[in-house]
């Protein structure tokens, strides 16, 4: 296998993770879990959404969480911003990096956008020219392009139309998303030499959902083709409002445990990443899906009972 030396985690748990909890985790809960994610070494993190709070209750403190965070050097923080109105409130909370999104289906475009596609690009008019007049950089997500809750199948070909079009705005990269889990290795591989015969290969990113158990998988076909950046969630935090059925993000945990036993760089600490995990547990009330986190977690309390025999 043709692997790369080093993967990009972009971690998603603040924002794409916690915008599906049913629990509105507190401000200060908030920053101290981005700060646990830094610590672990992670270097892109998204942080929340300026989005409406009638659409997004759960991320209603959007700009006190950015005014919070500890910026450092070598850290990028960014927030997913829906429209111009979302774009100032960013700019005003001191953001440096943007994303937007758009679904490669028109339905679920519809149901998570209120917009046609076509609609939905030419907002993006108002948010990324602007933005990049401020100095911030926009990246984009491209939801259910391996299949839609809604219309089944999705061509492939509006991915490729989609990347273009996005990165003829000036996106610096787009992440490509299975949004409700169906993506298998050879649609990922069909998929993706797709895209790259038309977008260069460090402008493209992947998000997969692991609601069949095929994350990891997809991932290893992603990066085969070169891609070296994926998109995860710690503890598998995340799900889709406006997607049914659709299970969590890939865990960071299990996609960096995987990438580590390849020797491929991370920059991450994974027993830190864990314990940034066990803190979006103990602030979520409920167990995570990371299987990494799990067979920790049992492989620590196997140790304590031991140990409490042994004394």
């Amino acid at each position: 296998m043709k692997l790369p030396e080093r993967v990009t985690v972009y971690e998603v748990g603040p924002r794409d993770g916690l915008q599906n909890e049913a629990r509105n985790v507190p401000t200060a809960d908030k920053i101290a879990f981005i700060h646990a994610l830094a610590e672990a070494g992670l270097r892109h993190i998204e942080i929340t959404s300026f989005v409406s709070p009638r659409w997004i209750p759960q991320l209603a403190d959007s700009a006190e969480v950015a005014r919070g965070v500890r910026r450092r050097e070598g850290l990028t923080l960014s927030a997913l911003v829906p429209n111009r109105r979302g774009l100032d409130a960013a700019l005003a909370a001191g953001m440096k990096e943007i994303a937007v999104c758009l679904s490669a289906s028109e339905t679920h475009n519809k149901k998570n956008i209120n917009k046609t596609i076509a609609e939905t690009l030419a907002a993006f008019g108002e948010v990324v020219a602007p933005a990049q007049a401020a100095g911030v950089r926009v990246r984009a997500y491209v939801s259910t392009v391996f299949g839609c809750p809604y219309e089944g199948d999705v061509d492939p070909a509006r991915a490729v139309w989609l990347s273009r079009e996005l990165r003829a705005m000036g996106v610096y990269q787009v992440s490509l998303g299975d949004t409700i889990g169906v993506a298998n290795p050879r649609q990922v591989e069909r998929v993706l030499e797709l895209v790259l015969a038309e977008v260069p290969v460090d402008d493209v990113a992947v998000h997969f959902h692991d609601t069949q158990g095929t994350a990891l998988a997809n991932c290893l076909a992603a990066l085969q083709l070169g891609v070296t950046t994926i998109d995860a969630a710690v503890g598998g935090l995340g799900g889709c409002p406006y997607a049914p059925g659709a299970a969590g993000n890939l865990a960071t945990d299990d996609l960096v445990a995987m990438l580590h036993a390849m020797d491929i760089a991370t920059g991450v600490d994974l027993d830190k990443l864990v314990e940034a995990s066990r803190l979006a547990a103990a602030f979520v009330g409920h167990d995570l899906p990371s299987k990494y986190l799990k067979a920790h977690l049992g492989k620590q309390a196997r140790a304590r009972r031991q140990a409490e025999r042994g004394a």
